[in-house]
């Protein structure tokens, strides 16, 4: 059984992931620490667990072996590194942090400790995907040539952030709007599938005007193999598909909408349909693969390197609309 202290209830999904360790047969939720603004005091007591307002005095309990982190995320480097210095496993919400340096430091600090640690990138569990690299892997597609991938709602329209969850329209402490926070899930996605990127260059602005930072935006990565990708993210998306799309010399593949829709040329129909009938098999959820990491030592398949990759290029998206010209990055 593995003891869980959840650090803050500032992010949306939080309640999520407090549910996921109390359903869990091999988790126990036994504390909450938060700051003032973010509601973890009022889940303490639905939970019926002890409230802390001094995170050292959290991470100090003995009985604490790991820690669900879903703090506002400039507050992720003190609080990550805090947990791996004390010792705990760490799980996280995205992003990883709001820049490079501050994800060396927690990589540093996590390595140093040596605890099993994951952050949520829940796409790379769905199985479209799971077939769409496997696909890229095998060559279906020949040489990639362009990428594209939509991730769009209604956040901004509908002034969904109210009260405790207002923090994401404050650039301060989310990072950036709708392309840092939702765009992590395609910017993830399109990294992982398309391989290094070489340079980026983004328009990000204000539509809606209804939270003081980004709520629209379209990048464009060229990736070490020459193929382009853009990725377009937006909180004023009211209907139709979120997209995710690879063309390359020899195939295609297009997902949303609960479809997939694939060809190639390396393939007959009769063997394509038995390429996708055999698709990969999910692996088991970010939540899952990190409790396993720590009772039964196995790998996961997402890292804090991809963590890292992450935020590295949201990093010169918004370096890029900030400074008007495309970012280089090290390959």
């Amino acid at each position: 059984m593995i003891k869980v202290a959840k650090l803050s209830f500032a992010h949306v999904h939080a309640k999520g992931y407090a549910r996921q360790i109390l359903e869990n047969p091999e988790t126990e939720l036994v504390a909450v620490w938060d700051e003032a603004e973010y509601g973890g005091r009022e889940a303490a007591e639905e939970y019926n667990v002890p409230f802390y307002s001094d995170l050292d005095a959290a991470l100090s309990l003995a009985e604490v072996d790991a820690v669900v982190v879903d703090a506002v995320t400039s507050d992720h480097p003190k609080v990550m590194v805090a947990a791996a210095e004390a010792g705990k496993h760490i799980f996280t919400e995205k992003a990883l942090a709001i820049t490079v340096d501050e994800c060396d430091q927690i990589i540093e600090a996590v390595e140093k400790a040596g605890v099993k640690f994951m952050i949520s990138l829940p796409s790379r569990c769905n199985p479209d995907l799971l077939l769409a690299k496997k696909a890229l892997d095998d060559g279906l597609l020949g040489e990639l040539t362009f990428g594209r991938g939509r991730v769009a709602h209604a956040a901004a329209l509908g002034k969904s952030f109210q009260g405790p969850s207002l923090w994401f329209g404050d650039a301060k402490r989310a990072g950036g709007g709708a392309l840092f926070d939702l765009g992590c899930h395609r910017v993830d996605v399109i990294r992982w599938l398309m391989g290094e990127p070489k340079s980026a260059i983004s328009k990000i602005n204000n539509f809606t005007g209804n939270y003081p930072i980004d709520d629209n935006s379209v990048s464009v990565v060229e990736f070490a193999n020459k193929a382009l990708g853009v990725i377009d993210v937006s909180w004023t998306h009211r209907s139709g598909p979120n997209m995710l799309e690879l063309y390359g010399t020899e195939g295609s593949i297009a997902i949303g909408h609960g479809e997939m829709h694939f060809e190639t040329t390396q393939l007959s129909d009769a063997e394509k349909e038995d390429y996708i009938a055999n698709r990969p098999e999910s692996p088991p959820s970010a939540m899952q693969q990190w409790i396993n990491a720590i009772l039964r030592d196995e790998p996961v398949t997402i890292t804090i390197q991809d963590g890292r990759n992450l935020t590295e290029l949201m990093q010169a998206f918004y370096m890029s609309a900030e400074q008007g010209k495309s970012i280089v990055l090290p390959l």
